[in-house]
């Protein structure tokens, strides 16, 4: 792997082994911005998604085809650098969601930055149609949320209550406000945040304009077909620009990671 921007001395690839970075090159890579002016902590929304050339954010109903060794590495330390992943529902059903896992390579990082041994999943859900038997309720090293509206069905929430997911209403009718989602977790103390989409809930991020960062792997593949692109939903009024952060390369996948200006 090799760093294309900003240029430094690791633009050239690294000279150990394969040149595969490690997980403490990747923190230090992707670490969240600390805050300002010795100020306190406030939430801080990063979105991770994954693309080919031209531009589906899945292939086959899922995103691993379209993704790599060197992405999958990515996608953990991100993990492990939040606090909190939010996905929707409809991913947490097409992929399989299981609980995050403790890693040892992150177990000290986490330790001394007052984080629990794995990030929480929180899923976003209006109807609270999810399987409460799968691991992701039944198995988590820190207890799933959820995260609906305060019109959701009160026996669905009730029986998430009983197997141990903690229900956060973060609107005021079916589904979920984003900035609300973002101040309801904050005030949890959760202020690293990582969002895994779907493509709608990114657009639903991204047209409430609480989207600070995102972090977007660029696969060398096409695909054609009908994918859905990383963020859906309807258009903005006024296109939002973003300022490029960093890049990173290896073995033509293009890293990149952009912050709101």
């Amino acid at each position: 792997m090799r760093r294309l921007f900003p240029v430094t001395e690791e633009t050239v690839p690294n000279t150990h082994g394969d040149g595969e970075w490690s997980f403490a090159e990747l923190a230090a890579a992707y670490a969240y911005p600390e805050p300002a002016g010795g100020a306190g902590p406030v939430p801080w929304l990063r979105a991770n998604m994954v693309s080919t050339l031209d531009g589906a954010a899945q292939h086959d109903g899922g995103s691993r085809p379209i993704s790599s060794a060197a992405d999958m590495r990515i996608f953990g330390t991100l993990r492990q650098l939040a606090d909190v992943v939010i996905v929707g529902a409809e991913t947490v059903r097409q992929e399989g969601y299981r609980p995050a896992r403790e890693r040892a390579d992150f177990a000290q990082r986490r330790k001394a930055a007052g984080q629990t041994v794995a990030p929480a999943i929180a899923v976003v859900s209006a109807s609270l149609d999810l399987d409460l038997s799968s691991s992701l309720f039944a198995e988590p090293l820190v207890p799933t949320l959820i995260l609906t509206g305060a019109a959701a069905p009160p026996d669905r929430i009730a029986a998430a209550e009983k197997a141990g997911a903690r229900v956060v209403i973060a609107g005021d009718g079916v589904g979920v406000d984003p900035v609300r989602l973002v101040r309801e977790l904050g005030e949890l103390g959760h202020t690293r945040l990582l969002t895994e989409g779907g493509p709608r809930l990114l657009g639903q991020f991204v047209a409430a304009g609480v989207l600070d960062e995102l972090c977007l792997a660029v696969s060398p593949m096409l695909t054609a077909g009908d994918a859905q692109r990383v963020a859906g939903g309807p258009p903005v009024a006024v296109p939002q620009r973003l300022v490029l952060a960093s890049v990173l390369e290896e073995e033509g996948f293009l890293f990149t990671r952009y912050r709101r200006t």
